[in-house]
């Protein structure tokens, strides 16, 4: 299976954390406390080629020349396991604009529905940012591309945690143009659409609705 436009994140402290997330005896504290710090090495590696412009900034000696953002970011978690990232991303950019959408997977079908989409009114000019913790099957990720797409967004970035190959090939297939980061790439799903060897279900897991 030949993958394209996944770029994955191998960093130390991300590692760590991915395993204590995929231990099933960590609570759920230990869970959200894990997303928040490996939420801030994903955030720092998809910023790292963000555009930037200069500016002038008087320090308390001189002016000197410093440096902003050049596009606006907008960050838009899937309901509800989304929500978990998004602390860390707006400690990063804490003027990022933040739109919501809620998909959620049919369990016989497995297949996305959506019930919810609020989003800031600059998606077109800005910098998107996808964010959800699994991409299992790729049909929320790319149902919540396509929504975006609809409504005049045109630089699409989806951030994960763990992927799975057919994920990536279903975002591939459908968005050729869309980069997607995330931390592993694990082996395979399982007949119900997990990912194996996976962490289980990011939602509960973070929520305590297991």
């Amino acid at each position: 299976m030949k993958l394209k436009n996944l770029i994955l994140v191998d960093h130390p402290l991300a590692q760590r954390d991915l395993t204590i997330l995929r231990d099933k005896k960590t609570t759920s504290l230990e869970f959200r406390n894990s997303i928040r710090r490996i939420s801030s090495v994903l955030i720092t590696a998809v910023s790292k080629n963000f555009e930037v412009k200069k500016v002038k900034v008087d320090t308390p000696l001189e002016k000197t020349t410093g440096y902003e953002l050049k596009h606006q970011i907008v960050i838009v978690p899937v309901l509800r396991a989304g929500l978990s990232l998004v602390e860390s991303f707006l400690e990063m950019i804490p003027d990022a604009k933040v739109g919501h959408i809620g998909i959620y997977r049919n369990e016989e079908t497995l297949q996305p529905v959506d019930y919810y989409l609020k989003l800031p009114r600059n998606i077109g000019v800005a910098k998107v940012l996808i964010i959800d913790p699994m991409l299992a099957t790729g049909g929320s990720a790319s149902a919540a591309i396509q929504f975006l797409k609809d409504r005049g967004a045109k630089d699409i970035t989806l951030v994960c945690l763990l992927a799975a190959p057919e994920g990536v090939s279903t975002v591939n297939k459908n968005h050729k143009d869309v980069k997607i980061y995330s931390i592993a790439l694990d082996r395979e799903l399982n007949f119900r659409g997990y990912i194996l060897p996976g962490l289980g279900d990011a939602g509960d897991r973070t929520f305590g609705t297991i």
